[in-house]
């Protein structure tokens, strides 16, 4: 039986309209045409000016054949034509793969063949790659090419495509009538997976997935109208946590940075009035470590967005002296970046910082438009008891959260078990109801029978003063069949040896849990600053013991 509310009561244009992220810039462009929009170098673009080019891209596209669900690849650094494409790719119905710009010519020719890519924009660092790359291609599908040419950058030193992004965008439609998605689930994006063995899995973006997260970047950080936000963190990885939406929901600027170094990203806080940027620890850690000559004349206030490990004390309080206002979120791939938050409280301020660096150290609670985020037991899929102390895995389940994986239903299955997305990584919950990871269910240490985290371990290492980075791992073992072996990256002029680091270690952890081994040495990272554990799995067993 028809509800009296359903009655005569229609969903209709009127009264309904899909969630897209494209409606963000269409209404910043009507609003706020004038103000401007993106800083590259001597660049200065308006919002007016990027609406435009944004639809002369989705004009030239359709033009050359690429609609509806076709594949567009794009393998740029934080540039304009790399904003322009989060929207100009989706006017024109097709979806958006954005490449890390570290990725091998094999790794790369893969995605292009899985994706079934119809176009590829490239920068001129990224073409000797790329045009090994296409090379290597199985598919016989014609893929249309097009260089940018990027006066930042300098020359190119090779062209691979049929003509440049300037004459592509020349020969669109400035006025090219758009439309939103019929439907808010159609992809707007695909995005890769760095997977450690295999091929890389293909995450599947949708439109409503993709304004609700950028939505809920605005409500967790507060984010005024006309906020500078700091291209630190790469746009590549997870859409840049949907950031490029965020800024053009609430006309705010884009600075463009090509690459992530310290005087640069102090020089564009002073010269731009930075006041948001993310990143992962290890460019927090590149800015609380720098020289304080360099950090002369920064305001005060500037809001930082820390996701990957946990934030150290040190890093804390090093932020806090600068003036920087941190906040810690969580999430993967799978569910557009951050889709949890360490929320703060007020009363959190009148505490010591080892207290304010356990309670921020945590991945939080769930962002605003999320439905939620819980630990539960895999088994059971019931939750863990919040007491901080039972393991279960994160799990999350509503908006956020990717389409699937494409071309592979038994990992989709697999992942949205039990009506959850399963993330894999082990955590506990606290009486607050506030999550944190113990460690991602591949890096437990089992030892002796005794299971180990290694970011507990990790947690101590940093707080060493002489420790800029740290990662644990485990090292076989043929008594205890696996004991932890630790990686260790010094900050500059520091001296400490192995032996000091395994006596840090025993005043803070039971002795089972104390490395049996202390490497040091630069650790092995990912584009976006993540440590390489795989990489130093495969050192493990050759680092020499210590007796503790």
């Amino acid at each position: 039986m028809t509800s009296k509310y359903d009655q005569n009561l229609p969903q209709t244009p009127a009264n309904h309209a899909p969630l897209s992220p494209l409606s963000f810039i269409e209404r910043t462009a009507e609003v706020y045409p004038d103000r401007l929009a993106i800083v590259h170098g001597a660049l200065r673009q308006t919002w007016g000016q990027t609406y435009a080019r944004c639809r002369r891209l989705a004009s030239s596209l359709r033009a050359a054949g690429i609609g509806k669900n076709d594949t567009v690849v794009v393998m740029l650094p934080n540039t304009p034509p790399m904003v322009e494409a989060h929207f100009g790719v989706p006017m024109a119905g097709a979806v958006l793969n954005t490449l890390n710009t570290r990725l091998d010519p094999e790794t790369i020719a893969f995605m292009l063949d899985h994706g079934e890519a119809r176009a590829v924009i490239v920068d001129p660092e990224f073409a000797p790659a790329m045009a090994k790359a296409l090379a290597l291609r199985q598919s016989t599908q014609p893929l249309l090419v097009i260089d940018v040419e990027d006066a930042v950058y300098g020359a190119a030193e090779q062209r691979i495509g049929t003509q440049t992004y300037e004459e592509f965008l020349a020969a669109g439609d400035a006025q090219f009538a758009w439309e939103l998605p019929a439907d808010e689930w159609d992809a707007i994006a695909l995005n890769y997976t760095s997977g450690t063995t295999g091929n890389p899995k293909g995450v599947v973006y949708h439109h409503r997935g993709a304004a609700i997260n950028a939505i809920s970047n605005v409500l967790e950080w507060d984010m005024p109208k006309h906020a500078v936000y700091l291209w630190t963190l790469p746009m590549f990885h997870c859409n840049g946590w949907c950031f490029p939406w965020t800024v053009a929901a609430r006309a705010g600027v884009n600075v463009c940075l090509r690459r992530v170094e310290a005087q640069a990203i102090f020089d564009a806080i002073r010269d731009h009035g930075v006041t948001h940027y993310c990143g992962a620890p290890i460019v927090q850690g590149l800015l609380v470590n720098a020289p304080e000559a360099m950090k002369a004349g920064i305001p005060a206030g500037v809001k930082a967005m820390v996701a990957g490990a946990a934030p150290p004390a040190s890093m804390i309080e090093g932020m806090e002296k600068m003036g920087f206002d941190l906040t810690h979120v969580y999430g993967l791939t799978e569910v557009y970046g951050p889709a949890t938050v360490c929320a703060k409280h007020g009363d959190w301020d009148g505490l010591d910082i080892g207290e304010r660096a356990r309670l921020n150290a945590r991945q939080g609670v769930r962002y605003h438009l999320q439905r939620a985020a819980a630990v539960l037991d895999p088994e059971t899929m019931q939750p863990v008891p919040n007491d901080g102390e039972t393991m279960g895995e994160i799990m999350f389940k509503g908006n956020i959260a990717m389409k699937g994986y494409l071309k592979n239903p038994k990992a989709t299955q697999e992942a949205f078990a039990g009506g959850w997305f399963h993330s894999g990584d082990l955590a506990v919950q606290y009486p607050d109801g506030y999550i944190k990871i113990k460690d991602r269910s591949k890096d437990i240490i089992i030892s002796g029978g005794e299971n180990i985290s290694s970011i507990e371990v990790e947690d101590v290492l940093y707080r060493h003063p002489d420790v800029l980075a740290a990662a644990v791992v485990a090292k076989p073992d043929p008594k205890w069949g696996e004991t932890p072996c630790a990686f260790v990256e010094l900050k500059a002029g520091a001296s400490a040896t192995p032996e000091d680091i395994v006596a840090h270690c025993k005043q803070h952890l039971a002795g089972f849990k104390v490395p049996r081994a202390v490497v040091f040495g630069e650790l092995p990272k990912t584009s976006t600053g993540k440590i390489q554990k795989f990489e130093l799995r495969k050192q493990a067993g050759s680092a020499a013991a210590i007796n503790v």
